[in-house]
This record gives C-alpha cells, structure tokens and sequence, in this order.
C-alpha cells in the first residue's frame, strides 16, 4: 500500500478574522479516489491552542468537506475541513456550516487583493521613504512599476494545479500589491477555493522569505486599500434580469447595508473612505460603471436586457468568503418586484 500526505486545512478561533491552520496525516491505500470523501477519517486537533476550546475539554473534531490535489508535494492532497463540537453540532466558529442551503444557482466570484510584505513595507518600496505615486502599477509591467511577480506566479501555478477555479491575475494599484480571481459555480465551492487559495499563497510565501498582508489599508495616506470585491448572481439575474428586478436587489441591499458591512471584515472603514475608488462606509449607492460605488452595475448588463451579476465593492480584503455568500443569499432571496 502507498502512503499518501492529506493536510488537513481549517479556520481558527481568532477574532475579528479567522486564521487559517493546518496538519498533516498520514493514511495508506492501494489508491485513493479523492472524489470520494468517504474514505477519509474525521479528526480532533487541540482547540485550546486555536482558541475554539477551553483547556479541560480541548478536543474539537475536523470533517473533510473538500479535497484537491497538492501540487507541492508528492502523494498529497489538500483537505478543507469544517470544524465540529466533539456533539457533533457545528462549533460557533464554523461559518461555512451557517451557509444556507437550496441556493445552489447562485454564483459568486471574488476579486481577492492582498499585499507581498518585505517586513513591515510593501515589497518594492524603498527602505525609507516612499515609491513614485500610484498610476504606474496597475497591470504594469517592469521593475520599476512590479514586485513580487515570481511569487504571484508561482501561486498562480499552484492553484491551477490544485484544480481551483481560479480566473485570473493582476498587479493592482499600490506597488507590491496583487489580485487573483476566482468564481464558484455555487455558493460552497466559491469560499472553498477561495481559502484554499489563500493558504497556497501563505505556503508559496514561506519559500520566499516574503509576508502577506490582508489588512484594507496596508499603507496609510493617499494609496489605495485592499478589498475583496464581490460579483454574484442567481438564476433569474441571469436568464431573466430586467432593470426592474436589478434596481430592486440593490434598494434592498441598500436597506440591509449595516448588516453587511458588519460581515465584510475589520478595519473596513480605513479603506472605505469615499476615496481611492470607494464609496464611504456610512453612506450606501450603486451606479451604472461606477467604482465609487457600494454596488457596481456591469456597462455591459443595459445592452444584455439587464441580465448578467452585480459587482459588490463593500468586502475588504481580509473578510471570510462564507460570511459574505451567507449575507448576500439572505438579502438577495428576500428581494420581491
């Protein structure tokens, strides 16, 4: 029998975000079926040093709920796994579990942007001081306008690798700050791959000496934020549509604009300033091609009879893809025209 390595990946207890962990077990087959989820085991880790449990009664259990392949290392997959009470019920801190179900037409895509760190500045910026002002990075390329684009590349490769759905990449608009992109066919497989991307990209990291900053505003004064802009769709949106129906679902997000907010990550309001391609975290709109927007409407959707997805700009960068699936089906499903 073959030895196979299956790194069990899970979030923490840590607030206001998440952290992601992980370990490896080690199981023998004559081959392993990893569309089969069944032949892996649960397993208990120590949740008193995750803050998910109290000392005197530490063990919480990991289900399997996801596996891909791990391109990095040899007879391996990566195993998401949810995390369990040692009742069975899901623990508090278990937010992919509170997404709702029978919202299986719903797609979601999420334009993740983070910043490669050399210690405490963005890579590419000087040890003292600060970089020429931002209009030369975006999409740029040349050693002047990029950094980092072997570690982007290398991510990128990975995650390919692994079978996510990843759809693209970008240098964005502070240097040394990135993007990659991806899109679930429904609700699950979205924040799945999502943040097993991100863990990939902490693993590519750690090979290159370099960190990782998730926070919406890496760099105070006049640099652009980090975000995690939202496009999501349901069957009607996308087969019905109507100007009707699309103004609709943005009134009603309009009305639900504070409960979102407060899902969409911490420190948000460094970022949404009404600046720096944001609209202002207190205030809610939503505009045709409009980047100063708390909702963005495609240019291309009033030529499609206003059938397609909608653009939520709100999300910083370092929100949990389950929180936001989870708000958003719960808004959006309660829209009436």
């Amino acid at each position: 029998m073959t030895p196979f390595k299956f790194e069990y990946i899970w979030l923490d207890g840590y607030q206001p975000e998440s952290n992601l962990r992980s370990k490896t077990k080690i199981l023998h087959f004559d081959e392993f079926d990893k569309e089969d989820l069944s032949n892996l085991p649960d397993w208990s880790f120590d949740g008193s040093s995750t803050l998910q449990a109290e000392g005197d009664s530490s063990d919480c259990v990991l289900k399997p709920v996801a596996i891909y392949d791990d391109p990095a290392r040899l007879n391996a997959f990566l195993v998401l796994c949810e995390v369990y009470n040692a009742d069975g019920t899901p623990h508090i801190t278990n937010t992919r579990a509170k997404i709702p179900e029978g919202y299986d037409d719903y797609w979601f895509g999420f334009e993740q942007e983070y910043t490669l760190m050399d210690g405490t500045r963005p890579l590419g910026f000087p040890d003292h001081g600060f970089p020429n002002p931002q209009g030369m990075y975006y999409c740029s390329v040349g050693n002047k306008n990029v950094a980092g684009r072997e570690i982007v590349e290398a991510h990128l490769d990975l995650c390919l690798e692994a079978g996510l759905n990843v759809t693209g990449i970008n240098a964005e608009v502070l240097l040394g700050q990135w993007e990659f992109q991806v899109l679930g066919k429904n609700p699950l497989s979205a924040g799945d791959d999502l943040w097993v991307a991100r863990y990939l990209l902490y693993r590519v990291t750690e090979e290159f000496g370099i960190g990782i900053e998730f926070h919406p505003k890496p760099v105070k004064g006049d640099w652009n934020g980090s975000g995690m802009h939202c496009n999501f769709s349901n069957e009607k949106m996308r087969t019905q549509g109507g100007k009707k129906y699309i103004d609709a679902i943005c009134n009603e997000l309009g009305k639900k604009h504070d409960k979102h907010i407060a899902e969409y990550g911490s420190a948000n309001e460094q970022r949404l300033t009404g600046l720096h391609e944001t609209q202002s975290i207190d205030k809610f709109s939503f505009g045709l091609s409009d980047r100063g927007a708390s909702i963005r409407i495609p240019i291309s959707m009033p030529s499609s009879d206003w059938k397609g997805y909608l653009e939520d700009r709100r999300p910083a960068s370092n929100a949990d893809p389950y929180r936001i699936i989870s708000v958003m089906i719960d808004t959006v499903s309660q829209t009436t025209v």
